[in-house]
């Protein structure tokens, strides 16, 4: 017999359908025209991929870096994607500047 109930990491009792109701639900969802549910193969598929965004094969380095208020608000203004713009003009700078 399966237990009815599961313990959370974070202290919370949920309640697990019972094998009656897991399969109405599935039936329900087998009946449904826009969705389908998916195979065992498909979740496997699932449960493998990673979260978050992919890796780049160019390591990125966490820094902390104090820009004046001004010039924050200006690169901030420039909207999504201001960072990799700053990155991307201190490389044009390290060409004319090399060390």
């Amino acid at each position: 017999m399966l237990p009815n109930t599961v313990k959370t990491r974070s202290g919370r009792t949920l309640r697990l359908n019972t094998p009656e109701e897991d399969a109405a639900i599935t039936k329900a969802a087998e009946s449904d025209p826009d969705v389908r549910p998916l195979t065992d193969a498909e979740w496997a598929d699932v449960l493998q991929k990673k979260r978050g965004r992919p890796f780049s094969a160019e390591k990125k380095e966490l820094v902390s870096l104090r820009f004046d208020a001004d010039v924050l608000e200006g690169l901030k203004a420039t909207g999504h994607g201001w960072r990799t713009r700053v990155n991307d003009a201190m490389r044009e700078w390290l060409k004319t500047h090399p060390a």
